[in-house]
């Protein structure tokens, strides 16, 4: 496919290398309106103005001609039984390429906003939460409707897509809830909370499983429905009111690492000191790379606490290649309004940059803590976010912390409702496969 664009900017380029990794096909821009007009290809024009009629027409609103960030005035309007904006006259009915570049790199995060308490980019300020659109991955469905119209006009056209994927992950915040924390910690626990010395003392003797073990129990269901994990370890130095692990110089969390490491991909979970102290960062991934003693660039941040550009560029630096990060902390949904990974653009440099987002769309803790959900509404829930990544073959990624899925009294019902949610989208992900 050849798209015409009398100017071609850094950001016109990226969504023609988004619609090529999409799409899985040759996708060509260019300036030049003579070699445009004499091509057989697929024909788009991508343009203030319609230049004739045998081409597909988008027209430019201006946001990809832009070189600066500033606000946008955006009204929705309803567009083929969902939403859209930058509303125009074209063969679709609206800049779906300015769109589509406004919500993936997250232009929104570089203005002005109201924080939350933990001072991030808070989800009420969204285009996504305000039109309603938060739990539904609106770019993915905008380009499979935009597909379909090209293949409309162009008849021989052909695309691939890659299949729906689901990838659990894991938080391993507090390995932990009793074992290996050290006489002082655990005398305080005791004088704190007495009711649990009974307890304590039958999992310090080892006559009882730890309430936040559940890895074994993992392992299980990862071998029996042939999944695929990654676990993100916190290996804060320090300790403070969000950082709580258990230390990294502790023999037994490195031996749970590499016992883990074995049968599964490791990641470093960066604290929220790391946030703020880039020298913190490069530490806790030298460590988990000693522990493992193999390369780590795969990265997802405590408290998802990161903000645009500066925590990316930090990442970038220190030589992490994938990043886990992009959702909230406090809502499920798409937070970059896509299910598939996609090549950061740092908006302040104009520039496509080589890391790799991996958004998730479902997190145990949003739904627990912030949402105050019953397992049965969780269930539901995580259903339906599945089924709209189900529908345009996305990456469905879950966020799940060791310590709901143990013993623990306080979580009781989560980990069997996690066990439901992998039967059921195993089995319909099998089901689809046959058919």
């Amino acid at each position: 496919m050849l798209v015409y664009t009398p100017h071609i900017t850094p950001r016109i380029s990226y969504i023609i290398q988004l619609l090529n990794e999409r799409w899985q096909i040759d996708v060509a821009v260019t300036d030049d309106l003579t070699l445009f007009q004499q091509s057989n290809d697929v024909k788009l024009v991508y343009a203030e103005e319609r230049i004739d009629d045998s081409s597909l027409f988008l027209q430019s609103t201006g946001l990809l001609l832009q070189h600066d960030i500033r606000k946008q005035y955006i009204t929705c309007f309803n567009w083929e039984d969902g939403k859209a904006f930058f509303q125009t006259t074209d063969d679709v009915g609206f800049d779906i390429f300015s769109a589509i570049f406004y919500l993936i790199t997250r232009y929104e995060e570089y203005l002005e906003y109201e924080p939350d308490e933990y001072g991030r980019y808070a989800h009420w300020n969204s285009l996504a939460w305000k039109e309603g659109f938060l739990h539904q991955p609106i770019i993915d469905v905008w380009l499979m409707k935009f597909e379909a119209k090209l293949k409309q006009r162009y008849s021989l056209l052909t695309t691939h897509h890659s299949p729906f994927t689901f990838l659990p992950t894991y938080d391993i915040d507090i390995a932990w809830s009793y074992k290996h924390k050290g006489l002082l910690k655990t005398v305080g626990a005791v004088v704190m909370h007495p009711s649990t010395i009974a307890k304590r003392l039958r999992v310090l003797s080892g006559k009882e499983t730890d309430p936040f073990d559940s890895y074994d129990w993992l392992q299980q269901l990862h071998e029996q429905y042939a999944l695929q994990p990654i676990y993100f370890f916190l290996l804060a130095e320090r300790n403070n009111e969000y950082d709580k692990n258990i230390s990294p110089r502790k023999t037994a969390l490195q031996q749970l690492i590499r016992s883990t490491a074995a049968k599964a991909t490791v990641a470093i979970h960066p604290s929220t000191e790391s946030a703020v102290n880039p020298t913190a960062l490069k530490k806790e991934k030298e460590i988990l790379q000693t522990i493992v003693r193999k390369p780590i660039p795969l990265t997802r941040n405590h408290y998802i606490q990161f903000h645009l550009p500066h925590s990316y560029r930090s990442l970038i630096v220190n030589g992490f290649t994938d990043e886990y990060s992009m959702g909230y902390g406090t809502v499920n949904g798409f937070r970059a309004s896509t299910s598939h990974s996609f090549l950061w653009y740092d908006l302040e440099k104009e520039e496509t940059t080589a890391l790799r987002v991996h958004p998730f769309a479902y997190m145990d803790a949003n739904s627990f803590y912030e949402l105050h959900h019953s397992t049965e509404e969780a269930l539901e829930e995580i259903k339906k976010l599945c089924s709209e990544v189900q529908a345009v073959n996305g990456t469905f990624i879950t966020i799940f912390h060791n310590h709901m899925l143990g013993t623990d009294p306080m979580f009781k019902g989560w980990k069997e409702m996690y066990e439901n949610f992998v039967a059921t989208v195993i089995s319909t992900k099998e089901r689809s496969v046959e058919q």
